[in-house]
């Protein structure tokens, strides 16, 4: 990334909106702010091989695997605000399981791009569909947009839900149904 244009950037911001971008107070703001997006896009500077690092195993375990309730913060690409929430992600192994550490792992690698939240849901499905081959993949995000919050319609508690569902997830209701129930049950 380029500090000094983005810092550069982000000082004709502040004083198109009427600050002052020489007050004390925001002197290191746009270095703050370049900083910040570098580590809210690292997502771009990713690859998904070097992620998963070997974590791939055959294993004839067949039952469903499930890694719930992983935080994640985004940024919306319409307004450049935080979105964030939890995704649950779980695949039905055909021979092959992958770490588990390695889920959230994904979940960051497009939950830290400029997203949207249908986009960021199908990735992650997607991902897990292409290195593990597995029966079926399924995947719900939950989430809280600031865009929606702080602007626009201003509906603080309203929460966004989007699912992705590939293989035996989307041919049969009883696998699909098993899935949604155990992610709403509490935790231990």
């Amino acid at each position: 990334m380029d500090y000094e244009s983005i810092e550069k950037y982000v000082k004709t911001l502040l004083s198109e909106i009427g600050e002052d971008p020489d007050r004390q107070g925001l002197r290191e703001t746009p270095g703050r702010v370049a900083r910040a997006y570098e580590f809210l896009t690292q997502g771009y500077r990713q690859d998904i091989n070097a992620v998963l690092n070997d974590a791939i195993f055959d294993e004839k375990y067949d039952e469903m695997v499930i890694v719930k309730d992983i935080d994640f913060y985004s940024m919306c690409e319409h307004h450049l605000l935080p979105f964030y929430g939890k995704v649950h992600v779980a695949y039905i192994p055909d021979g092959k399981i992958v770490g588990l550490s390695k889920i959230p792992r994904i979940v960051d690698v497009f939950s830290q791009r400029l997203q949207v939240q249908e986009r960021m849901t199908q990735e992650i499905a997607d991902t897990l569909d292409s290195f593990l081959s597995p029966r079926g993949v399924a995947v719900v995000v939950e989430a809280y947009h600031m865009c929606m919050m702080m602007r626009g319609v201003q509906k603080q508690n309203s929460i966004t839900t989007t699912s992705a569902m590939h293989g035996i997830f989307t041919e049969d209701a009883r696998t699909r149904s098993e899935f949604l129930n155990l992610i709403n049950l509490k935790r231990i």
